[in-house]
């Protein structure tokens, strides 16, 4: 073996094994771009590592193993796994809209929002569907290509999040972040080199969803405005900035008002106050529906006092 065209990657435990390392694809991705022929990488990476094409990666379980091969004294095969067998693969959906029933306007811009990859806010009363036709959208959803895989997975590795039976991402991601999530959580941070992936880097290539959306802070709605602009995630640190993926769907819900049933069909129930009202539709950023495809009130069983409020 040569070790100029070799690239050695991975964590060394104290008894000497190779452990699990975050992050190898990306990197392996370097090693190649960097001109190097061939990437040693802990036997759990292998799978993982040989997405990228052009490369020899050699998984190797020891560090006395891995000396032994450079030694030529006995040789590790090098790994292959087509990323096509691995796209095959694809995980089912929480929800699929099949086995919804009615709500027959929504799940028409629902389909629209797949097709064009738009965005998309839905206003309504508790209990009319919203969450569970916000995370059936991936079900209807064109299978990511193995460019956008690829892409996705390299935010997963980073994160630490890739399961370890299955090295690609091979469905469209579904993040449904809390209301409380705070700005580093959604946008990711990078500190001495390492970077975390946010909730919207998490989400790229997939579907992002703000429910209740007037709950988030103002801060975060803010970053999540600039990220679907840009279409990435900018982490700065002193000198250092990077560009991290984040292109998804967005999916944003939200009532209109805080108990939700202002001027609906149990309007009778309603405990807000007028000003209660105003100041909570207020709260629903203008960003969203210049950006959004939104449900019109009376194709989403709402009142026209609700349409009023919503402008």
């Amino acid at each position: 073996a040569h070790l100029e065209d070799t690239a050695l990657l991975g964590e060394l435990s104290l008894e000497g094994r190779l452990r699990h390392t975050d992050g190898v694809l990306p990197m392996v991705g370097l090693a190649r771009d960097r001109g190097l022929h061939a990437v040693a990488v802990p036997e759990a990476n292998a799978s993982e590592a040989s997405l990228v094409s052009g490369l020899d990666v050699f998984g190797a379980a020891t560090l006395a193993q891995l000396v032994e091969h450079l030694r030529g004294g006995d040789p590790i095969t090098p790994w292959t796994e087509p990323p096509a067998s691995l796209l095959r693969g694809t995980e089912g959906h929480s929800a699929d809209l099949v086995d919804i029933r009615g709500q027959e306007h929504a799940k028409r811009a629902l389909e629209v929002a797949a097709a064009g990859g738009h965005n998309m806010l839905m206003v309504g009363p508790p209990g009319s569907g919203k969450t569970l036709l916000a995370r059936a959208l991936p079900s209807i959803m064109p299978p990511l290509s193995p460019e956008e895989a690829l892409e996705t997975t390299k935010v997963y590795s980073v994160a630490g999040m890739l399961p370890s039976d299955t090295p690609l991402v091979a469905s469209r991601p579904f993040r449904a972040p809390h209301h409380t999530v705070s700005p580093v959580g959604m946008r990711g941070t990078l500190q001495d080199h390492k970077w975390q992936p946010g909730e919207c880097s998490l989400a790229h290539g997939g579907v992002l969803v703000l429910d209740d959306v007037p709950e988030f802070r103002r801060r975060v709605l803010e970053i999540v405005r600039v990220i679907v602009d840009e279409g990435v995630a900018i982490l700065v640190s002193g000198a250092n900035r990077l560009e991290v993926p984040a292109r998804f769907t967005l999916i944003a819900t939200a009532m209109c008002c805080p108990c939700g049933f202002f001027g609906g069909p149990r309007a009778g129930e309603c405990t807000c106050s007028q000003a209660a009202v105003d100041r909570y539709t207020a709260r629903i950023p203008a960003w969203l529906t210049e950006r959004c495809r939104v449900l019109e009130p009376d194709e989403y069983g709402l009142s026209a006092e609700q349409k009023r409020l919503l402008g």
